[in-house]
């Protein structure tokens, strides 16, 4: 009985302490303190509201309904103006509306609040990037890659940063770093591929894109999109420049099937046609490129007029055959490359 009553006077012991301790903290807490004890937790409530509502407006986003998800990132900001998630929810929104200044200072808020999340920052660097701003798209990456030099599409906008200031071999090596990261990376297997036709290593291009998967996803944001049929014309162009004429037609057909809209595939079809004797046919494909995109038929160097009045085959008043110069790509492929968006 005396061990049982000893636990029994500890025990309360102990809760009395308890107790008293409590009450010390209720009275020492000056009144101010209470309140603002009481703002934090609704600041708490409405961080919970707001990044619900932006977890709702990104699978908007996602399901490609920007109305809807404007108006919630909308309304996520009016709950709470320092969620990361709902200015970068933000900045998609508008950027898709082509707001691109607004777009950029949403997501340097995100990047702000989140204390420098590398994909807000590699995001940030690709719009950047976009707009021409290339020296702040490529401080971003290098300051992303100090966090993180695992992620692929670090090294992926690195490499744009550095074929935006020319430096093509320096981009090399960050794709290669990006595919050592990512083998199936579609985006940079092109990019690198476009490379290697400025630099007319052929075979390499051809080598590179025979690891190209063309079922991989590519839809995303961290990347710039890439147009139908992309590999089809360069492969084409390979073809092409290695004297492989049957093959090249082949791809610049799989090309042109696979993107309706595009008239690069077909002006390269016209020139083949054209250098094989065969009028008729560069007459069609020419007509199509035409009808798709009159300014860049005009500055591959076509005649277009002559051309497209006159029945293949016939002369022109002068008796001298009908004279075009062969279509080409663009001369530098980086600053316009008719198979990206």
């Amino acid at each position: 009985m005396r061990l049982l009553r000893s636990e029994t006077v500890a025990q309360w012991s102990k809760r009395t302490l308890r107790l008293g301790l409590l009450l010390t903290c209720f009275t020492s807490i000056p009144t101010s303190t209470g309140c603002r004890g009481i703002g934090r937790f609704g600041e708490s409530r409405q961080s919970i509201a707001a990044r619900r509502l932006s977890r709702q407006g990104t699978k908007a986003m996602r399901q490609g309904d920007w109305t809807v998800a404007e108006t919630l990132f909308t309304e996520a900001l009016d709950v709470s103006n320092v969620n990361d998630a709902a200015h970068r929810g933000m900045s998609e929104s508008l950027w898709q509306k082509g707001h691109r200044e607004e777009a950029i200072a949403h997501l340097e808020k995100a990047v702000q609040l989140s204390a420098g999340d590398p994909k807000h920052m590699q995001r940030l660097g690709r719009m950047y990037l976009e707009v021409g701003r290339v020296d702040e798209a490529a401080r971003q990456c290098q300051i992303a890659l100090d966090s993180d030099r695992e992620w692929a599409a670090l090294w992926a906008l690195w490499g744009d940063c550095q074929v935006a200031r020319n430096e093509k071999d320096e981009a090399l090596s960050a794709y290669h770093r990006a595919l050592s990261l990512q083998p199936d990376y579609p985006y940079v297997q092109l990019r690198t591929a476009e490379i290697y036709h400025q630099q007319k290593r052929y075979d390499r291009l051809l080598a590179t894109l025979d690891r190209l998967r063309e079922d991989t996803e590519v839809v995303g944001d961290v990347d710039e999109a890439i147009r139908p049929g992309a590999a089809d014309l360069l492969r084409g162009i390979a073809m092409r420049e290695l004297g492989r004429t049957e093959e090249s037609v082949q791809y610049f057909i799989a090309s042109a099937q696979k993107n309706p809209e595009d008239a690069t595939s077909r002006l390269q079809l016209a020139s083949i046609a054209v250098e094989t004797g065969q009028p008729e046919i560069a007459q069609t494909w020419l007509a199509q490129a035409m009808r798709l995109d009159p300014s860049a038929t005009r500055n591959a160097g076509w005649n277009v007029e002559t051309w497209l009045a006159v029945p293949p085959g016939m002369v022109q008043p002068d008796n001298l055959p009908i004279q075009s110069s062969p279509p080409i790509i663009a001369a530098q492929p980086d600053a316009s490359r008719p198979w990206l968006q």
